[in-house]
């Protein structure tokens, strides 16, 4: 399969995001890494970016580097048995649903396709 490389190196990415999610419940959790793992999350979902997505490879790039970024150093902050809970309660969401994350990368996938077919359409008329 094509995206198995691709899956195989998200697998840990996408398993600290979990955790963080879950992490982020905890009470825990210091405030510093709740506050950094949400950043995290609403940059990564706000349509604000530092580099906008149509710019050609730059605009998902800034997502790539930043949002990993933060979850890392959220993590960081994270008690180890606040970590080790939400890690365990990961995994076990992981196991439960394991079609989840192919289907967060063919989405990703597809939406990267159709923006480039966007944009060189708009380019081109």
């Amino acid at each position: 399969m094509i995206l198995s490389p691709v899956l195989a190196r998200l697998r840990p990415i996408w398993r600290d995001a979990l955790a963080l999610l879950y992490a982020i419940r905890d009470r825990r959790t210091p405030d510093r890494a709740r506050w950094l793992a949400a950043g995290a999350l609403l940059y990564a979902l706000s349509p604000v970016d530092l580099l906008p997505d149509a710019v050609p490879l730059l605009g998902l790039g800034d997502d790539l580097v930043l949002v990993p970024a933060l979850l890392a150093y959220a993590a960081r902050g994270l008690p180890a048995p606040v970590l080790a809970d939400a890690r365990a309660r990961s995994a076990r969401l992981q196991r439960q649903v394991p079609w989840l994350l192919p289907a967060l990368v063919a989405l990703l996938v597809v939406g990267a396709v159709l923006a480039v077919w966007g944009l060189l359409r708009l380019l081109a008329g």
